[in-house]
C-alpha cells in the first residue's frame, strides 16, 4: 500500500475550487445526490492503482480531506498515491506522466492549470486509464467533479440575507462588508453571487459600506480591522473563503473584547477545522458557512464513490455537480464528528 504523501497541516484559506472555469453556469450535467453516490459500490476499489495530483497539500481543506479520503481507500483494498504539486503545472504533469508509467487504473487531477493538464490527461486515457478531474469541465477527462461558484455565492449571500431579515428593517440596516479576490475568476463569481443572494433575501434591508480583497486569514483581519475604523457598526462579514471568515472573526473579537451581540455575523463557505471551532464557540460571530458534502469524512467518501462509478462506467454524465448545503450552530458538532 503507498501512503498519503507527509504534510504540515497549515491553516491557509481552503480553496476547494481554485482553479475553476468561468463559464460554469452554462456547464451541462447532472446534480449528485445522496441517492447517486449511493449506487457506488466501494468494493470496486479492491485492488485498483489510483494516482491522485492536488495542487496542494499544505492546506487546511486538502489536508482534511485528503486524509479522510486516503482512509477510505486503505480500508477498500485499493493502492492509492496522493501527491501534491505546489501548484506548479510542470511538476503535475510529471506525476500524471509518473501514474500513467506506474498503471494506474484511475488518475485523479484537481488541476493548478486545467488548460495545462489536458494533454497529459489526453495521453492518459489512450493508455486506457481514467482520468477525473476535481473542480474544473476539462475535456479530456471521463468526469468532472465540480461547483457552480455563482450558485455557491447565492448560497452565502442567502444565507447571510437570512440572518439580515431577523435582525434588521429597512429603517435600521445592516453595514455588511463583502471579502472577495476578484483577481481570481471563481472567486469573482462567488463574490458576484453574494451580492446576489443578499439581495435576494434582504433586499432593502442592508447596505455594503466595504468591499475588500484577501484570501489568506492575516490579510482578512487586517482588512476588516480597517474597515471597522471607518464603519464601526459594520457587524455583518460575507465572504469567498476559510481565510475570510477566520479573519473576520478574530477582527470582530477583538473589536467586541468577545461580546458579541446577537445582530453580528459571519458567513463564508468552506469547512475546516478552525472555522467549525469559531462557530462552535459563542464568543466568535461566526454564524454560518456553506459547506459541500459534510465533512472530511463525508466529502472523502463521496469522491471514493465517484472514482468507484467512473471505474464502472456507472456516472451517467460528463460533468457532476457537487451539492452545497448551510452548517450552522444546529449541526455543527455532527460536522465536527467527521473532520480529520
Amino acid at each position: 500500500m503507498k501512503k498519503l504523501a507527509v504534510f504540515t497541516l497549515v491553516m491557509l484559506l481552503a480553496l476547494p475550487v481554485c482553479a475553476f472555469a468561468a463559464d460554469t453556469a452554462k456547464t451541462e450535467g447532472i446534480q449528485a445526490s445522496p441517492e447517486f453516490y449511493a449506487k457506488a459500490d466501494l468494493s470496486v476499489l479492491k485492488g485498483k492503482k489510483l494516482g491522485i495530483t492536488i495542487q496542494s497539500l499544505q492546506n487546511a481543506y486538502w489536508a482534511g480531506v485528503m486524509t479522510a479520503l486516503g482512509e477510505i481507500l486503505q480500508a477498500a483494498g485499493a493502492e492509492y498515491t496522493i501527491v501534491g504539486c505546489n501548484d506548479s503545472s510542470a511538476t503535475q504533469i510529471s506525476q500524471i506522466e509518473n501514474f500513467v508509467s506506474a498503471g494506474c487504473d484511475l488518475i485523479m487531477v484537481h488541476p493548478s492549470d486545467a488548460n495545462a493538464v489536458e494533454d497529459a490527461c489526453a495521453e492518459a486515457r489512450n493508455f486506457g486509464i481514467k482520468v477525473m478531474c476535481w473542480d474544473d469541465p476539462m475535456t479530456n477527462t471521463d468526469a468532472n467533479w465540480i461547483l457552480n461558484n455563482t450558485d455557491l455565492g447565492i448560497a452565502i449571500g442567502e444565507l447571510a440575507g437570512d440572518f439580515i431579515s431577523r435582525h434588521y428593517t429597512a429603517e435600521k440596516k445592516a453595514e455588511v462588508t463583502v471579502i472577495g479576490y476578484p483577481q481570481t475568476v471563481i472567486l469573482l463569481e462567488r463574490e458576484n453571487g453574494i451580492k446576489i443572494g443578499l439581495k435576494n433575501k434582504a433586499d432593502g434591508k442592508y447596505e455594503i459600506v466595504a468591499t475588500t480583497a484577501a484570501i489568506e486569514a492575516n490579510l482578512a483581519q487586517d482588512a476588516v480591522d480597517t474597515i471597522l475604523q471607518a464603519h464601526p457598526d459594520c457587524r455583518v462579514i460575507t465572504g469567498i473563503g476559510a481565510g475570510a471568515m477566520i479573519g473576520a472573526d478574530e477582527a470582530l473579537q477583538i473589536h467586541t473584547g468577545g461580546n458579541i451581540p446577537e445582530d453580528m455575523g459571519v458567513f463564508t463557505t468552506d469547512v475546516t477545522k478552525q472555522q467549525l471551532g469559531q462557530l462552535a464557540d459563542p464568543t466568535y460571530p461566526a454564524k454560518g458557512i456553506i459547506g459541500f458534502e459534510g465533512s472530511d469524512e463525508d466529502t472523502g467518501r463521496s469522491a471514493a464513490s465517484m472514482f468507484a462509478l467512473i471505474l464502472e462506467g456507472k456516472v451517467g454524465a460528463k460533468n457532476v455537480f457537487r451539492g452545497v448545503a448551510p452548517i450552522t450552530a444546529e449541526n455543527v458538532q455532527k460536522i465536527m464528528a467527521g473532520m480529520k
